[in-house]
């Protein structure tokens, strides 16, 4: 089993909201299996009485389903401690998606991609792929920025989680666990995660645009394209931002 890291906990383990999927009249297995795993993929972590109450199902039913994933190597347990208990109680099982099942997911372009991509870099070099990053990144920026600038300066993060989830990348916001505060934008699924761990540029022209859309400095502590479990980015408070702005002002006027 494997502990929840410190970057998964600031956006908890209830990810982004997805509609309930709904059992047709004796679905098949496989049906249900694969609304369950995409439950999983899409959500995060997740526990089996989760599952059980999105998708309608007997909890006994949910977890025949999660011991095929887990003897499929397509989901992995995880533990989380149960938060407002004072450490009463067992640890929670999450149920989290694997490499491998994220894998059964991917679009069967990806090989297409890369290869494009590879041979963009022989052609014309690297800062060739970096452009072409920051233009395919641009035209997410240019939709996602009115959805972002309408939101209240509190808000804006979970604004653009939303306009995330809804081109798939499941994201959702929270407050960041370290010290300084600011929040976390937490991504679980990367429809591009192959091609990313082949070409980062893609996540830093990605990085770059959360940057400007919520103009306030962001770091990227975690990538899928890099084995984590989730893409996870800080973002630094406005007002912390904004402190220090000034103090780097004031301290260049006490040395001139």
């Amino acid at each position: 089993m494997k502990n929840v890291g410190v970057a998964q906990d600031a956006c908890g383990t209830g990810g982004a909201e997805v509609s309930h999927a709904q059992d047709g009249p004796r679905g098949s297995e496989s049906g249900t299996r694969s609304r369950i795993a995409r439950l999983i993929l899409e959500n995060g972590p997740v526990t089996a009485a989760g599952l059980s109450a999105r998708l309608g199902l007997t909890p006994a039913a949910v977890r025949r389903h999660l011991d095929n994933l887990l003897a499929d190597g397509m989901v992995e347990v995880r533990t989380t401690r149960p938060y407002g208990s004072r450490g009463r109680g067992r640890p929670a099982r999450m149920f989290a998606m694997t490499d491998a099942g994220r894998s059964a997911f991917e679009h069967a372009y990806d090989d297409l991609a890369a290869s494009a991509l590879r041979y963009l870099a022989q052609v014309a070099g690297p800062d060739a792929v970096a452009k072409f990053a920051r233009q395919q990144i641009s035209e997410l920026e240019r939709r996602y920025l009115p959805v972002v600038a309408a939101a209240s300066p509190a808000d804006r993060v979970k604004a653009l989680a939303q306009a995330l989830s809804a081109d798939g990348y499941a994201a959702s916001a929270g407050g960041a666990p370290a010290a300084g505060g600011g929040e976390q934008l937490c991504q679980h699924h990367c429809p591009v995660a192959h091609v990313a761990a082949e070409y980062p540029q893609l996540c830093e022209a990605e990085t770059e645009a959360f940057g400007r859309l919520l103009g306030t400095p962001v770091q990227r502590l975690a990538t899928i394209a890099h084995g984590d479990g989730i893409c996870t980015t800080h973002v630094t408070a406005p007002s912390l931002a904004h402190r220090s702005t000034t103090n780097t002002h004031e301290a260049g006027g006490i040395s001139a």
